[in-house]
């Protein structure tokens, strides 16, 4: 079973774990992302639904982790409609948080994700037509040395920028070439059936979360934890 997370595929989040998983970027602090454009409004599914779905099937990607809590708050504009507008925060055990912000109601389109480590930071613009990818070497020091009692605890790093290459081919000719491959092979698909059922189970708790009663929107709530 593969299910068509398709962002998994692309060059720029391949390479975007390939930096996390080398040690590149040093601990995982955060995750920012905004999705939003004008439309294409619908009826039977939220913008969560519609947008942050590719958030999360990238987290789990990048991250290799379940969240352990969810808040979400959200509005729909129109009424009889789904959410046209939310913002999303996802917490992880190991102390990474991540936020995405998505609407159908916004002038321009944009596709923007800032993930932040302990050493590096990335920033992700997939509206860029080339260099969609960029490797920030800054990030913050804090020291408790009494030998620098005098100076600032934070410290502040700015180093270079890079774009690193990314692999071109399309990404869903790579996404049907690895299910047949999985299929001839009898391997398991990068994207299989236990991530989609792990990103449902995000979807879910963010209605959840989002659908309390209006003096309670946004109220965190906690998901099962999974193998």
């Amino acid at each position: 079973l593969l299910v068509d997370h398709t962002f998994i595929y692309t060059g720029a989040v391949r390479k975007m774990r390939e930096l996390i998983q080398a040690g590149e970027l040093g601990r995982i602090l955060y995750y920012d992302s905004i999705r939003v454009n004008l439309g294409l409004f619908q009826r039977d599914v939220s913008v969560i639904s519609d947008l942050a779905v590719h958030d999360f099937s990238i987290l789990d990607y990048l991250l290799g982790e379940h969240p352990v809590a969810v808040s979400a708050n959200g509005v729909n504009h129109f009424p009889g409609t789904p959410e046209n507008h939310a913002n999303v925060t996802l917490f992880y055990d190991s102390g990474a948080i991540a936020h995405t912000s998505v609407s159908w109601l916004a002038p321009v389109k944009v596709r923007l994700i800032l993930l932040g480590g302990s050493k590096k930071m990335i920033t992700y613009d997939d509206v860029e037509p080339s260099e969609k990818v960029k490797v920030y070497d800054k990030g913050v020091s804090i020291t408790d040395d009494p030998a620098k009692i005098q100076e600032m605890r934070v410290g502040y790093r700015t180093g270079d920028m890079h774009a690193p290459r990314l692999f071109g081919t399309e990404a869903l000719r790579i996404e049907s070439e690895h299910f047949v491959d999985c299929i001839e092979h009898r391997k398991m698909p990068i994207t299989d059936g236990q991530l989609g059922l792990r990103v449902v189970e995000i979807i879910e708790a963010t209605h959840q979360s989002m659908r309390r009663k209006v003096r309670r929107n946004g109220e965190t709530v906690q998901l099962q934890r999974t193998e």
